[in-house]
């Protein structure tokens, strides 16, 4: 086989388990941009790596990607101890609608709210129930990709899911509640429609606005639909003529893109009650964290 003909292979390999890879990547690290630098260099080790050392392509680029996450989790850990207000994940955008054949279970661990749950764990619980819960490995098989045991490994998911047990949404609103809802959150946001905000927002709401320092947002998250609902009708007073609201699927749920004069402002993801109503909004406007959304 020829230089060219070895590498198309090898890089026709990869493609084969770039989706699930991403995803791990993406659900340890809550960036996509971070996700990205990850495979290109687990492609460059598994581009290095003689073939008759790799036994199984996706358990070898598994171990890659877990492990060069712990690092970067790690790492990552120092960062957000010093980062300006609160923390959100890199959103995931698609315009259109959200896959109504998707697993529930698949779209609830991209969720916002399933994300910042994550934040609790430490990075070994965390890429334990991952692996686990999500992609189904075996507690004895995820040992092999983090270099452990099956019992220790038993023993971190036990910790993780009691972390999280208490916490974790019991329910998922209905696919159409929440989608009206969202659509009713911009309507209402558009006309700053106190009342129809109120009517929309679950009594407890918390809304996060993520601006690291780089945008003007909240420094603390505003509990209370009333808070909440003002906060909102207030933006509209100041920006709202200058606002146009696109509709977008955001890591796998309705949510809202808000342009300003043709740039990309800030994304709106949301988490509904059983009711359909708006639980939490999750604002993004760190330009860091927008600079790959293009309009669709």
């Amino acid at each position: 086989m020829t230089h060219n003909a070895d590498t198309e292979a090898l890089v026709h390999e990869f493609d084969r388990y770039r989706p699930v890879l991403f995803g791990l990547a993406y659900r340890m690290l809550g960036s996509a941009m971070d996700a990205e630098d990850i495979l290109q260099e687990a492609f460059l080790r598994w581009q290095q790596s003689p073939r008759h050392t790799v036994q199984s392509p996706r358990a070898f680029l598994m171990t890659i990607v877990t492990r060069l996450c712990l690092d970067a989790l790690r790492a990552a850990r120092t960062r957000r101890e010093h980062y300006v207000g609160p923390w959100l994940p890199e959103p995931l955008v698609s315009t259109g609608t959200p896959d109504p054949t998707a697993r529930a279970e698949q779209e609830e661990t991209l969720s916002f709210a399933f994300l910042l749950l994550l934040e609790r764990l430490t990075p070994l619980e965390r890429a334990v129930f991952i692996l686990h819960e999500v992609f189904g490995y075996s507690y004895d098989e995820i040992a092999g990709l983090i270099g452990s045991n099956g019992p220790h490994c038993r023993q971190l998911g036990h910790r993780a899911r009691q972390r999280l047990s208490t916490e974790r949404p019991r329910f998922r609103a209905d696919p159409a509640q929440a989608e009206q809802a969202a659509r009713a959150f911009a309507r209402a946001c558009a006309a700053g429609d106190l009342q129809g905000l109120l009517a929309i927002f679950a009594h407890d709401i918390a809304l996060w606005t993520d601006g690291g320092g780089k945008a003007r947002a909240a420094r603390n998250i505003i509990y209370g639909a009333d808070r909440v609902a003002r906060f909102f009708v207030g933006i509209m007073r100041k920006a709202g003529r200058m606002m146009t609201f696109e509709r977008a699927c955001v890591n796998g749920q309705p949510g809202l893109l808000v342009w300003i004069d043709g740039r990309l402002d800030r994304v709106y993801a949301f988490d509904f009650d059983a009711r359909g109503r708006i639980q939490a909004v999750y604002g993004v406007l760190n330009p860091d964290k927008l600079c790959g959304i293009t309009r669709g």
